[in-house]
């Protein structure tokens, strides 16, 4: 068995920034990095766009060449997936029966995409974007592919549908709820993300809740929706979410029911085991102080940071501020903030211009801003939502007045 001051599981954004602020800390001890993928330490959010779109290759979405690993004497363990840990005896299992043992942990394993649980789910291509062999399996196909049924109207779906009509396919995208983007964003930006993808031949269906997979021969071959409507389709993409990959840290005995939850150390409740990024439940102070868990490159980054600074006894409680970003057709969203329990919004600046910012007020405070094609809003309105700050709406909704201004 292989022991490691530091073992750390996952080996994504979060898992490999953990490694690197470690050695940049200064911590001279022993550090794994075990990942259930093959491949070296990269970039999630391109696989969506860029990669989908064949304009990116692999190469350019490593964190860090494979020599950096090696130069900081950071063990790589690809291709392992970590089935169990025991915390009375620090050590950690492996799916081909490896034990790692360990005197901290850092749980960076992410989740895994959501799987259609109806039946014909799991046919041949039915899709999921989550990882370059996932993508992969897609772009193999696509040359024979016509016609794309898109599930789930959030960032994933909305994403691959704006590539796949960007390489002319014909794409239907299904959505339950009845809008776009409905558990992040309000309806205004809703509606014009609706607007826009039809503007682009996207056929969107909402309130359409999928009954099964229709499929011949083993393959998928259309969409059955509860309506009783069939879509035909040569390949269908799920984008419904992501399951926190936790189940071995709660059989172990830590606390979580939406992920795994940590304090603000980022610490879980079994000893030396700390959990950063995707699977990971903290309470947030953008948030209200709920428990929840953010699905992003700046949560993972900030999380990794926290996590090694309380091993080297620099303690810092996280209280980063979250951001997130989306790229769709030639539309950039970028939000800061976040729009939970928002009471009202206010427009600013121009959605038939393509370029506008919606404001979340929560009793008269700036909660957080979604920016489309206004980078200026984004970087101005970031210390709106840090000061929580109270302005009169109709200055607000002012375009012609910077953000930068309404502080005085």
């Amino acid at each position: 068995m292989k022991h490691y001051d530091i073992v750390i599981v996952g080996a994504g954004h979060a898992g490999a920034q953990a490694a690197i602020q470690l050695r940049q800390l200064g911590f001279p001890g022993s550090i794994a990095l075990v990942g259930a993928e093959p491949e070296l330490p990269y970039e999630r959010p391109p696989l969506s766009k860029e990669y989908l779109a064949g304009e990116k290759d692999f190469d350019r979405l490593l964190i860090r060449p494979e020599a950096f690993w090696a130069e900081r004497n950071v063990a790589l363990h690809l291709g392992t997936r970590i089935e169990s840990v025991d915390p009375a005896a620090k050590t950690i299992g492996s799916d081909a029966g490896d034990d790692f043992g360990y005197t901290h942990l850092i749980w960076a394993a992410g989740g895994s995409p959501r799987r259609l649980a109806c039946a014909g789910g799991d046919l041949s291509g039915v899709h999921v974007v989550r990882c370059r062999a996932e993508v992969d399996a897609i772009r193999a196909e696509l040359d024979g592919v016509r016609r794309v049924a898109v599930i789930g109207g959030g960032y994933i779906g909305l994403e691959s549908a704006a590539v796949l009509r960007k390489l002319g396919k014909e794409v239907v995208l299904i959505e339950a709820l009845d809008r776009l983007l409905a558990r992040v964003a309000g309806p205004e930006i809703s509606a014009f993300y609706a607007a826009e993808h039809r503007a682009q031949g996207v056929d969107i269906r909402l309130g359409a809740a999928v009954a099964r997979i229709d499929g011949e021969g083993g393959r998928a071959t259309g969409v059955v929706l509860q309506s009783g409507e069939t879509i035909p389709a040569d390949m269908i993409i799920v984008g419904i979410g992501i399951e926190a990959a936790v189940g071995p840290l709660l059989a172990a005995g830590a606390e979580g029911a939406n992920g795994v939850d940590v304090d603000a150390y980022c610490r879980t409740g079994l000893p030396d085991v700390y959990a950063i990024g995707d699977c990971a439940a903290h309470e947030n102070g953008y948030a209200g102080g709920l428990r929840i868990r953010l699905e992003s490159v700046q949560n993972a980054h900030d999380q990794a940071a926290v996590a090694a600074k309380a091993i080297l006894g620099q303690a810092e409680p996280y209280a980063a501020i979250p951001w997130f970003w989306s790229n769709q057709y030639d539309l950039k969203l970028q939000t800061v903030g976040l729009s939970i329990g928002y009471d009202r919004t206010l427009v600013r600046g121009a959605p038939g211009e393509r370029s506008f910012s919606l404001l979340y007020l929560l009793e008269g405070r700036v909660i957080a801003l979604d920016c489309v094609n206004t980078i200026r809003d984004y970087v101005q309105g970031r210390k709106l939502v840090l000061e929580r700050a109270v302005i009169d709406p109709e200055r607000l909704a002012d375009a012609s007045v910077p953000l930068k201004e309404m502080l005085g």
